[in-house]
């Protein structure tokens, strides 16, 4: 088969097509063959080195495809040759193959291309695990999404809105802004050119939100902590401003606040099915009911993996870049 290759750390020009071995559905697993892949911000951080694959999973980066099952292995259930699937893979996902535990794979909703389809699993996995799951968003609370424009940004604000809950976005320009909220937020808030500290303190009265989804960290967490109400959690996903930050305590204690956050790919099999039943449940009827929908910025044919590197590391998108396969 033809895969997308990391010849070694570094740019987006060290990703190359490459002939691999056909994976084989192991036991539990199912054999795709891939008609899309997403493409995310782990598989750049592993382009360059910074995120090396967990123990036994595939070298090659993607983590979220759509296509047909070719091959059910032992003990796999719940799919047959021939049903169109999405799946949250461990590795492997920027090829023609890929296997993958059945348990983190579920039916395409009705009404969704292929396309569409892998632009769910990384994202809607990530979302639904750590606002709702880890961060324990109720009914009526609101939310606040940094970085609300990426594809983790686009699908919170899509999911928070359409379960009752007032979402505000932090964005990098003006048309931004007006692209998150056609999508349901409350509002955008332009981080350039606007202190969102000050902006969610008059948008919500001084009371602040509930939950932060944060991929920045670093100073990001101490400003997000004034941005919170009494009993809020900030759940950090990713530290694309640093690992590192000065927090004030007098607040966390003052106010009960709870600072968290995960990584996905790590997670066993077992809590990745967990997530998947609960999307299945709760969150595919309102992708059929037409409330939510992958927003697709861009596609590339696979062999073009490098191009949708960089246009992620440029950062102008809104919503998600696939490879088509």
């Amino acid at each position: 088969m033809i895969a997308i290759e990391i010849t070694q750390p570094g740019g987006p020009e060290v990703l190359k097509p490459a002939e691999r071995p056909m994976p084989s559905a192991g036991k539990g697993e199912i054999l795709i063959k891939v008609a899309a892949a997403g493409v995310n911000r782990p598989d750049v951080a592993q382009r360059q080195g910074t995120y090396p694959p967990p123990p036994g999973a595939s070298d090659l980066p993607g983590l979220e495809v759509a296509g047909t099952v070719a091959a059910v292995g032992e003990g796999a259930q719940g799919f047959a040759v021939g049903d169109e699937v999405c799946a949250l893979v461990n590795g492997g996902g920027y090829a023609e193959y890929c296997a993958v535990p059945a348990t983190q794979a579920l039916p395409i909703p009705k009404g969704l291309s292929m396309v569409e389809a892998a632009g769910i699993p990384e994202t809607y996995f990530t979302v639904w695990s750590n606002v709702f799951m880890r961060g324990r968003l109720a009914q009526g609370e609101s939310l606040l999404v940094h970085g609300g424009a990426s594809g983790i940004g686009t699908t919170a604000i899509q999911l928070a809105k359409a379960l009752g809950n007032p979402v505000y976005a932090t964005v990098g320009s003006d048309d931004r802004v007006a692209a998150v909220e056609q999508l349901g937020a409350t509002a955008g808030i332009n981080y350039k050119s606007q202190d969102f500290v000050e902006e969610v303190a008059r948008l919500t009265d001084k009371r602040g939100v509930d939950v932060v989804l944060d991929m920045v960290a670093g100073d990001y967490v101490n400003r997000d902590l004034q941005c919170m109400a009494d009993d809020g959690r900030i759940v950090i996903i990713a530290l694309l401003g640093g690992a590192k930050g000065q927090i004030d305590f007098n607040r966390v204690l003052r106010r009960r606040q709870t600072i968290t956050g995960s990584t996905l790919r790590p997670r066993s099999a077992e809590f990745k099915g967990e997530v998947a039943q609960q999307l299945k449940q709760h969150v595919w009827p309102l992708i059929e009911a037409g409330r939510l929908k992958p927003v697709v910025h861009a596609t590339f044919p696979l062999k073009d993996a490098a191009k949708a590197h960089a246009m992620m590391e440029a950062g102008e998108h809104v919503g998600k870049i696939v490879l088509t396969v």
